[in-house]
């Protein structure tokens, strides 16, 4: 897969994902940006995430290395996993309960995890998720009203595998990530809904190729071989006289057939044709 894909970058593709439209990811990933800042502006929400913006939001590979969180989502077409940074965490506590949007410098990030901050990691999971979903849901054109989602501890996912990573910058200029690792019943149901709509019921079918495919065939109907002191001979009216056998078919000077000359309404034709060895 991609190192990472976002609406801001032109990837170098995986030739294993040759076929999926993987090139549209930044679309999808520039509508789901959208979507989360409309999201954090709505007034029940603002009062976690009012000090904060979006930043950044890519599709990039799952982290490997940093000791994180996960909470997952389970959507009915697929899993999400999501993690906060520590430091973001901490920073979206504090704005929830009056204070700044940063946390205090040399903070000990090895502090203990309180009830309280679990509880905000899933209510803003579950926030994020259903945005994500709700996106999805678009895309494939889904109208039933969504499943509600219940954050449920994981463990971390598979190094390396799809995921979205989010940016979020305070007001202050720090920034923090969130990680979405998703799975692949989840990127298969986002790359599905980017594909290009079906044509309409009843509409013209998309034929198969060898039937739009056009060759240009010649017929070669007969051949004589002459002297060139013959050929100089001749003179306007003289006639030379050929018998008509099996034409050859020819494809770009390739013999492909050979055919019986008919006569068809005053139209010579071929017909009886026969592959050749």
């Amino acid at each position: 897969m991609p190192s990472s894909i976002s609406a801001d970058r032109c990837p170098v593709l995986d030739p294993t994902l040759l076929g999926r439209p993987v090139h549209l990811l930044p679309q999808f990933a520039a509508r789901l940006r959208e979507a989360l800042g409309a999201a954090m502006r709505l007034p029940a929400r603002r009062r976690y995430w009012d000090a904060f913006d979006v930043d950044e939001l890519e599709f990039t590979r799952a982290p490997s290395q940093d000791p994180l969180r996960w909470l997952e989502v389970e959507y009915g077409f697929g899993r999400a996993s999501v993690a906060f940074e520590r430091p973001l965490l901490l920073a979206l506590l504090d704005w929830r309960y009056g204070r700044t949007a940063t946390p205090p410098a040399g903070r000990d990030l090895g502090e203990r995890v309180t009830a309280t901050e679990e509880r905000l990691a899933l209510m803003l999971t579950r926030q994020l998720a259903e945005v994500l979903a709700g996106r999805v849901l678009a895309a494939l054109g889904e109208t039933a009203p969504m499943r509600e989602l219940v954050p449920v501890a994981a463990s971390a996912p598979p190094a390396g595998g799809w995921a979205i990573r989010l940016v979020l910058r305070a007001h202050g200029g720090e920034r923090g990530t969130v990680w979405f690792a998703l799975d692949q019943p989840l990127v298969a149901a986002i790359l599905r809904g980017l594909l290009p709509p079906r044509r309409a019921q009843g509409g013209p079918s998309a034929e198969p190729l060898a039937t739009r495919l056009a060759v240009r065939l010649e017929a070669r109907l007969a051949s004589k071989e002459m002297t060139l002191a013959a050929l100089f001979d001749l003179k306007p009216g003289d006639v030379i006289p050929f018998s008509l056998g099996r034409a050859d078919v020819l494809l770009d000077e390739n013999r492909l057939f050979t055919a019986a000359v008919a006569e068809h309404k005053g139209k010579l034709c071929l017909t009886s044709f026969e592959d050749t060895d």
